[in-house]
């Protein structure tokens, strides 16, 4: 199973120098979860950028997927989670989702680099 964080998301949707590295775990839909802050922060970076329009069009990428709803004990995990390795709160919650669920993390962010079921790559230089 996989989990793609929200950068690793707008990545493959730019068509970015990384969207290769993402996309075997985005295109995998039977094996793809997807936690609910994603949606969120996908589609919120979206519409600021592109428009309502362009949000709701590529929001139902994520929903090809399995959603993975925010409950009370995934919340609590994330918080010790946050706590523990000082992530802020979205990161923290998408990492908890992938660990409670055995699935591999795939992001570009670096404060995930290195830590156990985290496939990391670089972020491009200038990316944001």
């Amino acid at each position: 199973m996989n989990v793609v964080d929200s950068s690793g998301w707008l990545e493959y949707f730019a068509d970015g120098p990384n969207a290769d590295f993402f996309a075997p775990a985005i295109e995998a839909t039977e094996q793809l979860l997807v936690p609910v802050i994603c949606i969120y922060e996908v589609f919120k970076r979206i519409l600021q950028q592109k428009g309502l329009g362009a949000a709701e069009t590529r929001i139902a990428d994520l929903y090809k997927g399995a959603v993975i709803e925010l409950t009370p004990s995934l919340a609590i995990s994330a918080a010790v989670i946050s706590d523990t390795l000082k992530l802020p709160m979205a990161d923290s919650i998408i990492l908890a989702t992938a660990r409670s669920l055995d699935a591999t993390l795939w992001t570009q962010d670096d404060h995930f680099q290195g830590l156990a079921g985290v496939k990391y790559i670089a972020k491009p230089a200038g990316g944001g």
